[in-house]
């Protein structure tokens, strides 16, 4: 399994789970695990998902992602869990 980390911040807006879950069964990319709040108005989720099967590149996934993001007036990010792991250990 190749797993990924996908984390969204942002002022809280209707559909941001959607667009973002949506985008992700489009490009057949599993949704592992995920976790979400809103504090005073502001979104937080973060997503573990499984890229193994995805139908584009790694490159192609954090650029489209990201302008998702923009699109939606979030900030969306991805790492591979790998380089999350080790940036998190120290």
């Amino acid at each position: 399994m190749n797993r990924t980390i996908i984390t969204v911040v942002g002022k809280d807006t209707i559909g941001i789970i959607a667009k973002i879950c949506t985008y992700l069964a489009d490009n057949h990319i599993n949704i592992l695990d995920i976790s979400q709040t809103i504090v005073q108005g502001f979104f937080n989720m973060m997503m573990i998902v499984d890229v193994s099967k995805m139908n584009i590149d790694f490159v192609t996934l954090t650029e489209e992602i990201s302008k998702l993001g923009e699109d939606t007036g979030v900030q969306v990010k991805c790492q591979r869990e790998d380089i999350f792991d080790k940036m998190h250990r120290i």
